[in-house]
């Protein structure tokens, strides 16, 4: 039985160690870094093999693949894609031109995810950024208004489902208003709940179909002081779950970052028994990830209906002209220029 756990590898190849370690723990699928990427062969054979050693041809493969500042298939070999910023200020002088011109793009993105083979994306970001917070999230948003998100937000995520790409809504119930990089600090967001529910989390309540969404390792201290949201039971169940209907996959943020404390094993227990369907461990560390195993369960019950539910909205691509939508897109973009 496959695990509630994501991995990643460490280079460009899988190595013995690792084929054997996935083979032996069976994750629910895998995640992709520029440390994995040279070329298009190279990546398509990286993602056959992770899929060999669970023998699942449509395991989860993820990256972040968002434009701007995070994006892990780079120029040469992948066209640079605008940050999500650039559709924000096109959306802000015609709707429609920025709605059309964020679907072209996700369309875009999927038509290269899908020729190596990668079939998930971590996008969209629907955090709402306010006036003085840490630039981690900055460009990376669509915009400051919760109304635009989502407008942009849903057409990125019809773009990526229609080019064969599941979206993960990040990160969920909002990043936006800390003023630390929880790669680095934990952020503690004191704005009262009444606010955060009009603001922060009115973009991922509209959007609770989107199939899977990833946790903010964030302490919002109106609702739990004491934990951030991937390991909070409390946020989990009463806002994701409850006030935000959100009933799709949820995953955590990597587990190996700073703004969480304490083993890994321990960081692993809590974001499963707060609530997380699958955790997610980045940085293909081996012994890092084999403490992560040692906590991991099967993937069965609420979970295996999520992910099930999840991997149903994997289709095949519809048709689509990835010269037209360059094209198109280069002259939807200039209407802000």
């Amino acid at each position: 039985m496959r695990s509630r756990a994501i991995y990643g590898c460490a280079g460009m190849t899988l190595g013995a160690e690792e084929r054997a370690f996935f083979r032996d723990v069976q994750p629910f699928g895998f995640i992709l870094f520029a440390r994995n990427i040279h070329d298009r062969a190279q990546v398509r054979a990286l993602v056959e093999s992770l899929r060999e050693t669970v023998g699942e041809a449509r395991a989860p493969v993820l990256i972040d693949q968002e434009g701007g500042r995070v994006a892990r298939l780079k120029p040469p070999g992948w066209k640079e894609r605008p940050a999500a910023a650039r559709f924000g200020a096109v959306y802000a002088s015609q709707h429609e031109a920025g709605v059309e011109a964020v679907y072209l793009n996700a369309r875009l993105i999927a038509h290269d995810l899908a020729e190596v083979g990668i079939n998930v994306d971590c996008l969209p970001v629907l955090d709402v950024p306010v006036e003085g917070a840490d630039p981690v999230i900055g460009d990376r948003a669509f915009a400051r208004d919760p109304s635009a998100i989502i407008d942009l937000g849903r057409a990125q995520i019809e773009g990526l489902l229609e080019g064969g790409v599941l979206p993960i809504m990040k990160h969920i119930p909002g990043h936006g208003r800390a003023m630390a990089d929880s790669h680095h600090a934990l952020p503690r967001v004191s704005t009262e709940a009444e606010e955060l529910s009009a603001t922060d989390f009115v973009t991922f309540r509209s959007l609770d179909t989107c199939p899977m969404a990833m946790t903010a390792h964030v302490v919002y201290e109106a609702l739990d002081p004491q934990r951030p949201a991937t390991t909070s039971p409390k946020v989990i169940r009463d806002v994701i779950r409850g006030e935000m209907g959100f009933d799709g996959l949820l995953l955590s943020d990597d587990l190996s970052m700073n703004a969480l404390d304490g083993p890994l094993s321990v960081r692993t227990k809590a974001a499963l028994f707060a609530g997380c369907d699958i955790v997610l461990h980045c940085n293909g560390k081996m012994a890092e990830m084999v403490e992560v195993a040692s906590q991991v369960k099967p993937l069965d019950g609420h979970a295996l209906r999520r992910a099930e539910h999840a991997l149903s909205h994997l289709v095949a691509p519809e048709e689509f002209d990835p010269a037209a939508g360059e094209a198109r897109l280069t002259e939807l973009l200039s209407m802000s220029a």
